[in-house]
C-alpha cells in the first residue's frame, strides 16, 4: 500500500464502515470471534483490524466513519427497486452493523449516521469537508461510488481480497489507467454504465468500454446532451468516427448517437446520476480545532485499551493501543 510521506496538509480518514463489515463478516466467520459478553464480533473485529492497519499506514489527524441509516433510506424512497435482488443479511452480520457505531463512539472516533442516507454520502462529504478545509483525503470501501470523489486531493483505497495492504489506492491517474476515464467524470461513466450492485441498470448499448471512449473523446456528458439537443449529436458521431479512423476500431458514431436518442435513455441516466451522486453537504461535526473531540488523533490508551479489549483478541488491544494513542504525522509539522 503506498503511503503518504511527508505533506504540508492534515489528513482525513473516512471510512465506510458496513462496507468493511460486510467484507469481514463473510472472510472471517470461520474465526467465531465473540466479544466478552459472548456476541458474536468478527466482522467488527475485522474491520477495526484493517483500520488500525490503516491508521498506521496513512498516519491520519483524524477519522470519520460512515454508517448507513437502517430505519429510513431516500433512495428506496424515490427508486423501490434500488438494491433489490441482494441476499438478505445473515442475522450475526445485521448484529455486528447495528453495535459497530457504539463501538466507534466508544474508542472515541468520529461516526455519523445520516438520516435516510448511507455512509457513501459520508464520503462524498468528507472529501468536500477535506477540499473546503485546506486537508487531503483517503477513502476507504470496496464500493465503487466513491471513486466519484477522487480528485487532487482526495484518494481512495478500494479493499479487495487481500486487505488493506494488498488494496489499491487510486489516485486520478490511476484512474485514469484502471477505467479509461478521468476522475472528474466518473459519476458521467457510472451512469452510463449503471451499476447491478444497486439493481440499476445502464443506457441501453452503452457499456463501460463505449462509455468511456465517449467521455474521453467527447468531454462531459454535459456537452455531448447539448450536442444531441441542438446539433442532433453530429459533434459527437464525428468525433467517434474520427477516433476509429484514428485508432483502427470499428465506427461506432451513428450507433452512439442512436442509442442516446431512444427514449429514455436521457431519463435513465438523469435517474442514474441522481441515486448515484453522493451528498457533499452534511454536517461531519469535525472541529480540528478544538482537541479532544470525536475523530481527532490521538485517542486516550486507557479508553482504548478498555474498548477494544471487550473484544477479546490481545493482540488487536495491543495494537490498538500503540496505533491510536500516538500522535499522528502532521503533529511534527505544526
Amino acid at each position: 500500500m503506498p503511503v503518504p510521506g511527508s505533506r504540508p496538509r492534515r489528513l482525513l480518514l473516512v471510512v465506510d464502515a458496513p462496507s468493511l463489515l460486510h467484507r469481514n463478516h463473510h472472510a472471517r466467520a470461520h474465526t467465531a470471534i465473540t466479544d466478552r459478553s459472548g456476541r458474536p464480533a468478527w466482522a467488527l473485529h475485522g474491520m477495526l483490524r484493517q483500520i488500525l492497519e490503516a491508521i498506521d499506514g496513512f498516519a491520519p489527524d483524524a477519522v470519520i466513519f460512515g454508517l448507513d441509516d437502517r430505519t429510513a433510506s431516500v433512495r428506496s424512497d424515490l427508486y423501490p427497486a434500488y438494491k433489490a435482488g441482494r441476499a438478505d443479511k445473515d442475522a450475526a452480520l445485521v448484529d455486528q452493523l447495528e453495535r459497530a457505531g457504539a463501538l466507534l463512539d466508544a474508542l472515541g472516533l468520529a461516526t455519523l449516521t445520516p438520516p435516510g442516507l448511507e455512509a457513501d454520502d459520508v464520503s462524498a462529504s468528507g472529501a468536500r469537508w477535506a477540499r473546503d478545509h485546506g486537508w487531503s483525503c483517503v477513502i476507504i470501501t470496496s464500493d465503487r461510488d466513491a471513486f466519484a470523489h477522487i480528485s487532487n486531493h482526495t484518494q481512495v483505497l478500494r479493499l479487495i481480497n487481500g486487505g488493506i495492504s494488498a488494496s489499491p489506492l487510486l489516485n486520478p491517474d490511476r484512474l485514469q489507467a484502471l477505467y479509461g476515464v478521468a476522475a472528474e467524470h466518473y459519476l458521467d461513466f457510472a451512469a452510463l454504465r449503471g451499476d447491478a450492485s444497486d439493481n440499476l441498470p445502464g443506457v441501453s448499448g452503452i457499456g463501460e468500454k463505449t462509455a468511456a471512449i465517449l467521455l474521453t473523446q467527447v468531454g462531459s456528458m454535459s456537452s455531448v446532451w447539448a450536442d444531441v439537443d441542438h446539433n442532433e449529436g453530429r459533434a459527437v458521431a464525428a468525433t467517434l468516427d474520427s477516433w476509429a479512423a484514428e485508432t483502427g476500431a470499428r465506427r461506432m458514431g451513428a450507433t452512439v448517437v442512436r442509442r442516446l436518442t431512444v427514449p429514455q435513455a436521457r431519463e435513465r441516466y438523469d435517474f442514474n446520476v441522481r441515486i448515484m451522486s453522493g451528498h457533499e453537504d452534511l454536517d461531519l461535526g469535525l472541529t480540528p480545532d478544538v482537541p479532544g473531540t470525536p475523530g481527532l488523533l490521538p485517542l486516550d490508551p486507557d479508553r482504548v485499551h478498555k474498548v477494544v479489549g471487550f473484544l477479546n483478541v490481545e493482540t488487536t488491544t495491543s495494537l490498538a493501543i500503540r496505533v491510536l494513542s500516538t500522535d499522528p504525522a502532521s503533529a511534527a509539522l505544526r
